[in-house]
């Protein structure tokens, strides 16, 4: 157990690979969603926009546990728990880079009218991954 990603762990990330982002919902119920996913510095981060399920659960309980398959290795996740920071701040152009990332176009093309993007940053208190991930 860990709280930084190995290089491996980054490599895996860096590719277009959907994380599960485990919520809790209003009446406590777990909730797992996918999600585009990149780095920033050594932090996991994920947008959304304002409003969805996602964004609500962790604006009312930032605590999150993050899974990453490796669809050429299933039986060697990176998992994370901790909490999220949210902000709105370069969302707009996450977004859009994760589309190039994701779908290799420029702009993110399912943008709605009036949609406000916002970064989850993950502060990651716990990292576990397959023994032997030490690259």
């Amino acid at each position: 157990m860990t709280t930084t990603l190995t290089a491996a762990a980054k490599a895996l990330i860096a590719r277009p690979v959907l994380a599960d982002i485990a919520t809790v919902d209003h009446l406590g119920n777990p909730t797992i969603t996918p999600v585009w996913i990149t780095l920033d510095g050594e932090d996991l981060i994920f947008n959304t926009s304002r409003g969805r399920a996602k964004h609500t659960n962790l604006t009312r309980n930032p605590h999150v546990a993050v899974s990453v398959l490796d669809p050429d290795d299933p039986f060697g996740p990176v998992v994370l728990r901790g909490v999220v920071e949210a902000t709105e701040e370069g969302a707009d152009a996450n977004i859009d880079a994760l589309a190039k990332k994701y779908m290799g176009v420029d702009s993110y093309p399912m943008r709605q009218p009036g949609e406000v993007r916002v970064i989850f940053r993950v502060k990651a208190d716990t990292i576990l991954m397959q023994p032997g991930d030490h690259a």
